[in-house]
């Protein structure tokens, strides 16, 4: 059944974050894009498909990630999830995670679920404080929203306990990055 048009979200259409918002924008961060990250649920700057949609209540599924090996010297991987074509403020955060064992090669479908079955991984605050997956939740005819999976490579464990805040994760970054990857899935509420 096809809703009608959201006014709201019609509205806001032209406001967006921008992708200048998002923590691979962030020149202390930067580094070379020395491994990729693929998903065998989208392909780059594809469709996220519904399933992994976020929800208020139930289940929020996260799809599969998989990545190439990333430098020899990587001794912990750094995943941030953000939607910068929220209409205000900053770019949303979907998912923070960090202590990801770069030997793991991917992380499985549902495997961003609090708690995780990934053994090591940690969860930092999200949108609406939440530890873990929140899919995709854009408002509706707001048009296509960006969700950008960003992998980092570190030289070091971070070692930050459960519930850190994203300001937390990108103190303790910096300086640390030695390559990072980016995948970009689009959804969009109809």
């Amino acid at each position: 059944m096809l809703m009608p048009a959201n006014p709201i979200g019609r509205a806001l259409r032209g406001r967006r974050a921008g992708q200048h918002t998002l923590v691979w924008a962030r020149p202390e961060l930067s580094a070379p894009e020395g491994f990729a990250l693929t998903s065998p649920a989208f392909e780059h700057n594809g469709a996220i498909p519904e399933e992994f949609r976020g929800k208020v209540f139930g289940p929020n599924v996260s799809p599969a990630i998989e990545w190439t090996e990333p430098p020899a010297d990587t001794i912990e991987l750094v995943l941030i999830v953000q939607d910068p074509d929220v209409p205000f403020g900053k770019a949303a955060t979907h998912a923070l995670a960090v202590g990801i064992d770069p030997a793991l090669g991917g992380i499985p479908e549902n495997g961003l679920a609090n708690p995780s079955p990934v053994k090591g991984l940690v969860f930092g605050k999200g949108a609406f404080g939440k530890l873990g997956w929140m899919g995709p939740m854009p408002p509706r005819s707001h048009g296509p929203h960006a969700y950008v999976f960003q992998l980092f490579a570190l030289d070091r464990p971070l070692s930050l306990a459960e519930g850190f805040a994203l300001e937390d994760a990108l103190h303790a970054m910096d300086g640390h990055v030695i390559a990072r990857a980016r995948l970009d899935g689009i959804y969009e509420s109809v």
